[in-house]
């Protein structure tokens, strides 16, 4: 039995729609909505009515991204016919700099890969998905498996243009680390290796 006090129906849709949007934003992989109707403590069929109500209004309003359902659950993703816009962004060759969350994510999957979001997450604090896009954008990074563990988790490494960026013959070749965390020295060494050739840009990436 819910601790919740009871509410009007309105109100309740309305908070309970509010609560779905914050968990599906922060979420790593989709959403169930098995696991929404538990967190929500609500009934599935009124988070699958919900979350079809809440599509239906940010693609009514036009929206620069749109709530879709994807193995199995609900994620929150850029509108299709938006791609070419955040490509350019990803790729903008004027960005000479990556992020520090970009060089940090990076350095993390070219020392302990194969790793998966969650485990990315785990080190890191934070929710790795957008740096992930960024760096496999720009071809650093890309799915090379899958998990043998329930859920079969996609699994990230890096690509041999990371190695040709950084002037290695292969992973074996990246200068040892004393602990796992990557040290200034090795995040300037990713930056130098990595920077984007572009004449008086130096923005950040």
């Amino acid at each position: 039995m819910s601790d919740f006090p009871q509410t009007p129906a309105g109100e309740l849709d309305a908070e309970t729609t509010r609560a779905i949007e914050a968990i599906v934003l922060v979420a790593v992989e989709p959403v169930p909505a098995e696991l929404l109707a538990q967190l929500i403590e609500q009934p599935v069929v009124v988070i699958e009515r919900l979350c079809s109500k809440l599509a239906d209004e940010y693609h009514e309003e036009g929206r620069g991204f749109e709530l879709v359902r994807v193995a199995g659950g609900y994620r929150y993703q850029t509108h299709a016919d938006l791609s070419p816009y955040v490509e350019r962004f990803l790729l903008d060759g004027h960005r000479a700099r990556m992020s520090g969350a970009a060089l940090e994510t990076l350095a993390i999957i070219a020392y302990k890969q194969p790793l998966s979001r969650a485990q990315i997450a785990s080190i890191r604090g934070v929710d790795p998905e957008g740096v992930l896009r960024t760096l496999q954008a720009r071809g650093y990074v890309t799915e090379v498996a899958r998990d043998a563990g329930p859920g079969q988790a996609i699994l990230f490494g890096t690509t041999p243009l990371f190695l040709e960026k950084l002037g290695l013959n292969s992973l074996a070749d990246l200068p040892p680390i004393v602990e796992f965390v990557p040290g200034a020295e090795v995040v300037e060494a990713l930056e130098q290796g990595l920077r984007i050739e572009s004449a008086g840009a130096d923005g950040p990436g």
